[in-house]
């Protein structure tokens, strides 16, 4: 396995704290499993372990610049109004993610629905990857103030194989008033692409 330097010095520091930066942010104990089954530390209101590779073998830490954060606070911005515009604009947060980090770890032209099977693991997420990731920047939109009508809420799993579905996570927002749940699954979508975004109903039943 091939790990960045950051991510070990991080853990480290994290260690030797006590308390660590698991403590920075709340999160639900689904959630918290992320991070602790892959052994990466969660995100912060500054930085995140971008997790690639498949099943995070790989991973980037990425500490947000002030530009970064111009750029997310713009585009949640325009969601301010509903919950609706809201989701919009998580998705095109997402797909700016996306596009950020293409570059970085060479991720430019990874596949929608990518698996073991297209034998390009490291330029590519699967589902627990962009699970984890899109968790980890709903999280960090979350402590910058800018989810006004939603909250960050535990992924969601479907796999029913006698009804032809393969396994498959994504993260998932809460709408506040409503309680009605959203999933935003980029893992269907190749680079640089929306992400999907349906009522949890709705996704459990896709394939």
């Amino acid at each position: 396995m091939r790990f960045q330097f950051a991510v070990a010095g991080a853990l480290a520091a994290s260690l030797a704290m006590g308390t660590g930066a698991a403590a920075a942010v709340e999160m639900s104990p689904k959630v918290a499993q992320l991070y602790s089954s892959v052994e990466i530390l969660p995100p912060t209101a500054s930085r995140m372990t971008v997790c690639y590779g498949f099943v995070c073998r790989l991973r980037y830490i990425l500490d947000f610049m002030p530009g970064d954060r111009r750029a997310l606070t713009d585009i949640l911005n325009k969601g301010k109004a509903s919950p609706e515009a809201e989701r919009k604009a998580v998705q095109q947060a997402v797909q700016w993610f996306d596009r950020r980090m293409g570059p970085l770890i060479s991720t430019t032209k990874r596949l929608a629905r990518a698996d073991f099977r297209h034998r390009d693991d490291d330029r590519n997420y699967d589902c627990y990857d962009t699970t984890r990731n899109a968790v980890s920047l709903l999280i960090v939109l979350r402590e910058w103030g800018l989810l006004r009508h939603h909250t960050v809420a535990d992924p969601e799993y479907r796999g029913r194989f006698l009804f032809g579905q393969t396994p498959h996570n994504t993260a998932v927002l809460k709408d506040r008033k409503t309680g009605t749940e959203w999933v935003v699954d980029l893992w269907t979508k190749a680079y640089g692409e929306l992400p999907e975004v349906m009522t949890v109903e709705q996704w459990l039943k896709e394939d």
